[in-house]
């Protein structure tokens, strides 16, 4: 699934494309998106602003509707030139902006919903702003009381909750708690204020780092990026621990390990010899 700097990423390279531009075709499958098209014409309309709160992306037009759109696991947006060919099949397009310039379609997201600010302020799926550790308006100290809040949780699921880090996914989960050396099992009851601290710092720091610019963030988003955590910009070792398993720990060569944690069955990768879990 894509986690915050992906979708980052993929909201500043649209950004880069459509905004300030006139949209001169829309087609969409989905029905809600499809009815707010026929009372409210996209085409015509100029994209206003792109912007990402976590897993969300958000595009603003300027008939006030704002598209929303979740990747889940499926799901992508590229950006082409006219005429240029797809990366994916017509048959996986599930909404096309169209300009002057560009081709904007999203491929297989399964997720897509229709805003107006208003609505949007209600909706409590997508994170607020605030939330976003990506974004500059970002409180650090709030999401230090957010996840202390989370007490009974273990301490992988709570880095899950989006309205707790609007952007930290699996991978990241596993990374941090590695970093930090604490144990993806303990309860957030038994960190310190300081401890939190670290982890929101922290996770800031790695995602903040896998959204630096480079030649392909500039516009087109289907080629992708591989994610690092580690110093070492080798795919093979980029990661400290998530997608290890059995592989020698980086820093003791424990064997790492995996289960799958959470309500949601989420994959989590740990050593156990660096985090190790200390009685509550």
């Amino acid at each position: 699934m894509p986690e915050g700097d992906t979708i980052y990423r993929t909201a500043r390279a649209l950004g880069r494309a459509l905004t300030g531009k006139r949209i001169t075709t829309f087609q969409t499958g989905y029905a809600q998106i499809a009815r707010a098209h026929d009372q409210s014409p996209f085409v015509g309309q100029t994209v206003e602003h792109i912007e990402a709160r976590g897993k969300w992306l958000l595009i603003h037009f300027s008939g006030e509707l704002i598209l929303a759109t979740h990747m889940l696991m499926s799901g992508s947006w590229h950006i082409y030139r006219p005429g240029e060919r797809w990366q994916q099949p017509r048959a996986n397009a599930r909404i096309l902006l169209e300009t002057a310039d560009f081709v904007a379609v999203a491929f297989r997201v399964p997720v897509a919903k229709i805003y107006t600010e208003e609505s949007l302020r209600r909706e409590r799926a997508i994170p607020q702003a605030a939330n976003d550790i990506l974004r500059a308006e970002f409180d650090a100290s709030a999401a230090v009381k957010r996840l202390l809040a989370c007490a009974d949780d273990e301490l992988a699921h709570a880095l899950l909750r989006q309205t707790v880090l609007a952007g930290v996914g699996n991978v990241f989960k596993s990374e941090i708690c590695f970093l930090e050396g604490l144990s993806p099992f303990a309860r957030v009851a038994s960190l310190t204020a300081a401890q939190a601290g670290n982890i929101v710092a922290t996770a800031r720091r790695l995602l903040a780092a896998n959204v630096l610019e480079d030649s392909s963030d500039q516009i087109v988003t289907f080629s992708g990026r591989h994610r690092r955590t580690t110093n070492n910009a080798n795919p093979g070792e980029s990661l400290w621990v998530y997608g290890r398993k059995n592989q020698p720990c980086r820093r003791c060569n424990t064997a790492i390990e995996r289960c799958l944690q959470g309500p949601n069955a989420r994959s989590t990768y740990w050593c156990p010899t660096c985090q190790p879990l200390v009685a509550d």
